[in-house]
C-alpha cells in the first residue's frame, strides 16, 4: 500500500532529511567522501556513533576534497613508479638450474615462488603472487612468463630453464 504524502491531521507529510559526509564506505549507501541524504534517526543512531559519518559542513567537504586530491595524486605517482619497476623487470630475464632427466623431464617443477625468488635475488621486488604462470613448467627450455604487479601494470620475462650442473 502506497503511503500518503498527508498525515492524519491533513498536513503535508515532512520527510526531513540529514546532509552527512561519508567517513568509510557504507553498503547501499555511498563510499567515503560522498555526500548523502539520510533520516535523522539512522543519523544519528548509527552513522555518527559508529564513525561511519559526521556533519557534512563546508570545512569537512573541502578537507575531503582536498584530500581525495591528494590521494589521487599519491596513486598517481606510485602508478608511475611501479611502471619504472615492470620496466626494469621486462628487461630481465631469469636462469634456474633444475634436475632433469635425458628427455628434458624435470624431477619436480618450477613455480612462481621459484621465480620470484630469483627476482629477488636479482634485486628486483616481486612477489610470488605477481608471477603468472599458466602451470607449473615442468621441462627444459626457455618460457615468457607474465609478471603483474598490478591490475594495469603488467610485464613479461624471458625464464630459461637448464639443467643443473652435475657434481
Amino acid at each position: 500500500m502506497a503511503r500518503s504524502t498527508h498525515s492524519a491531521s491533513g498536513r503535508p507529510r515532512v520527510t526531513r532529511q540529514v546532509e552527512l559526509l561519508l567517513a568509510a564506505d557504507v553498503e547501499h549507501l555511498g563510499n567515503t567522501g560522498d555526500i548523502v541524504r539520510v533520516k535523522p534517526g539512522y543519523a544519528r543512531n548509527y552513522l555518527m556513533p559508529n564513525g561511519l559519518a559526521t556533519v557534512a559542513t563546508e570545512v569537512n567537504k573541502r578537507m575531503v576534497k582536498r584530500h581525495q586530491e591528494n590521494l589521487v595524486e599519491l596513486q598517481k605517482q606510485k602508478m608511475i613508479a611501479l611502471q619504472k619497476r615492470a620496466d626494469a623487470i621486462g628487461k630481465y630475464s631469469v636462469t634456474l638450474e633444475a634436475n632433469a632427466n635425458e628427455e628434458g623431464h624435470l624431477y619436480g617443477s618450477i613455480m612462481g615462488p621459484d621465480i620470484s625468488k630469483a627476482l629477488v635475488t636479482a634485486g628486483y621486488q616481486v612477489d610470488a603472487d605477481h608471477v603468472k604462470l599458466d602451470g607449473p613448467i615442468k621441462e627444459l627450455g626457455m618460457y615468457t612468463v607474465k609478471i603483474q604487479l598490478h591490475t594495469d601494470v603488467k610485464t613479461e620475462i624471458k625464464v630459461w630453464v637448464v639443467p643443473a650442473a652435475k657434481k
